[in-house]
């Protein structure tokens, strides 16, 4: 029970600082500090957020945005990951790939932007590129990573009972990589909303980033605040939804 008490009490000591911080803006600007016209209140974000809710203006940007998160999202994990182990049990794989992952790696991915709309144009195939390359590399980082932390005598043990290649991938590898291989993809959930929503503010008539770029243009500061802050929403329930998940496959890991 007091295990219980003290997670619940966790959880709600950490939603002081934002509920304190949307207060004292909420105070500040009621008492004059600032022009609403350019900083609306919390109030004025929480009214224009519930009405696009209704119209279902903002749920038909934030549907095109999850998408195409999603859908390069994948496509930048899985070989990330695969290459990550890769490169922890064969050292010619290593070899390949640490000059081109030093070399790309440093480069802003958003600016790759230009290349991607020649390659695949103005539609969602090019954001979604643009993802799979932002997330892949944090991926294979991390996975390479936490893969060849793993201690030795794991590997020994493995080898001693003759495992194959396959199984020391598949219960050695990937199991001890675990645990780093949840923190590349909380790092890439982070960057692949990062390099998409600022794609979205050029060559596109829908998305997040558009709704955000398009309102500032319009000088409708409210919506583009409600942008802002659909981003962060969705950020903050991903990423529990990947506690959860990181919870129940990794049990060991779990305070």
């Amino acid at each position: 029970m007091s295990g219980r008490s003290n997670k619940t009490q966790e959880r709600l000591l950490s939603l002081i600082s934002p509920v304190a911080l949307l207060a004292l803006w909420q105070v500040l600007l009621m008492l004059g500090f600032g022009d609403r016209r350019f900083i609306p209140t919390p109030s004025d974000i929480a009214v224009q957020f519930w009405q696009m809710t209704v119209s279902g203006e903002l749920g038909w940007h934030v549907a095109v945005t999850l998408y195409r998160a999603f859908a390069g999202f994948v496509i930048g994990v899985v070989p990330g990951i695969t290459i990550g182990l890769l490169m922890a049990m064969f050292r010619p794989v290593r070899i390949f790939f640490d000059p081109l992952i030093a070399a790309l790696f440093p480069i802003p991915k958003i600016a790759l932007m230009p290349l991607l709309l020649l390659a695949f144009g103005f539609g969602d195939a090019s954001k979604i590129a643009l993802v799979a390359i932002a997330v892949f590399f944090p991926l294979i980082v991390n996975t390479y990573v936490g893969a060849a932390n793993i201690e030795k005598i794991y590997w020994d043990v493995a080898k001693n009972y003759g495992a194959s290649q396959s199984v020391m991938f598949r219960r050695i590898v990937f199991f001890g990589a675990l645990p780093m291989i949840f923190a590349g993809l909380r790092i890439a959930l982070a960057v692949s909303f990062i390099v998409l929503v600022a794609s979205e503010f050029v060559a596109t008539k829908s998305g997040i980033g558009y709704l955000i770029w398009n309102s500032w243009e319009l000088l409708r500061v409210d919506v583009m605040f409600v942008g802002i802050v659909t981003v962060g929403i969705i950020g903050l329930i991903i990423s529990a939804i990947f506690q959860e998940i990181e919870r129940k496959v990794i049990p060991w890991k779990a305070e």
